[in-house]
């Protein structure tokens, strides 16, 4: 069955990757409409999870960021399948870094990075990083369950100089890196974990959750610089990011993740609409 998806889904996905950009914002549009209004894609886990962020907004500017999401979530799912069509070129006019200099300071101390962000504006071309510093770039990434679907994202990522590689082998992965080369890994670190009973918990958009904290263990266990990749949607299929090194205290446990949450909720704050309210990040509520 998974291979009957892939084969039907496929020449749809190849024909988007070649239209201009005009032409698919044009079905991005449609799509939004389509997921918003007639299935209602996830629409309950969306107006929940605006309501618990934003408790002083009205009932009129909630539902402005929920329709100006659903636009942003067409969006950006289409611009991951625009990107199999794209070139360097056209990456790198439409993903521009205000202060690159950041990465490459800490790259001349011989450290490799992690880029930590959250689901927030177009995340997922932020792997195309390694066009503008030395290295490659790695995402570490939850597999899926389709592999039909998973080598063909995987080689989209490849296109670009960027790599995924799964979670549940980093360890494995970390042993036979090639330690003479600079190497960056991304982290969208925002999501609720998985195993909740022994969780961080702190605050978080106004509530108190289980929070991840797997970025900050990693950079630990491999001496790894930490930088939070502060992405904004200049305008429709154009984004700048800006970086900010975190630096951890040693006397205080999750300073790198409290640090990383206060630079998150900034980012959403600005701009709710770019942040990915689909995801029930608030299903362990505690308070």
């Amino acid at each position: 069955m998974h291979l009957l998806i892939y084969l039907i889904s496929f020449p749809l996905i190849k024909f988007i990757s070649i239209l201009p950009f005009r032409i698919i914002y044009k079905i991005s549009d449609f799509i939004s409409f389509l997921l918003h209004k007639v299935f209602k894609y996830r629409l309950k886990t969306v107006k929940r999870n605006l309501s618990l962020a934003f408790p002083n907004k009205t009932l009129k500017e909630l539902d402005l960021i929920e329709k100006k999401f659903y636009n942003h979530f067409a969006d950006i799912s289409i611009e991951s399948i625009k990107a199999y069509g794209m070139n360097e070129e056209q990456m790198k006019e439409r993903y521009t870094y205000d202060n690159i200099e950041v990465l490459k300071k800490i790259q001349k101390k011989n450290k490799n990075i992690i880029l930590i962000c959250g689901h927030y504006s177009n995340f997922e071309w932020l792997l195309s990083i390694g066009y503008n510093t030395k290295g490659n770039g790695y995402g570490i990434y939850t597999p899926m369950s389709n592999k039909y679907f998973e080598r063909l994202f995987k080689k989209i990522r490849r296109k670009h100089k960027a790599f995924l590689v799964s979670r549940y082998h980093i360890k494995e992965f970390m042993k036979n890196l090639d330690i003479d080369k600079y190497h960056l890994f991304g982290f969208a670190a925002d999501q609720s974990p998985r195993k909740v009973g022994k969780s961080y918990i702190n605050k978080f958009l106004g509530h108190k959750v289980p929070i991840f904290t797997g970025a900050e263990r990693f950079s630990k266990d491999y001496n790894l610089a930490v930088v939070f990749a502060d992405i904004t949607r200049t305008s429709r299929g154009f984004y700048k990011t800006k970086f900010t090194e975190i630096v951890g205290q040693k006397e205080t446990e999750y300073s790198i993740t409290n640090q990383f949450l206060s630079l998150l909720e900034k980012q959403i704050y600005k701009d709710p609409s770019q942040y990915f309210w689909t995801h029930n990040r608030f299903k362990h509520l505690l308070t």
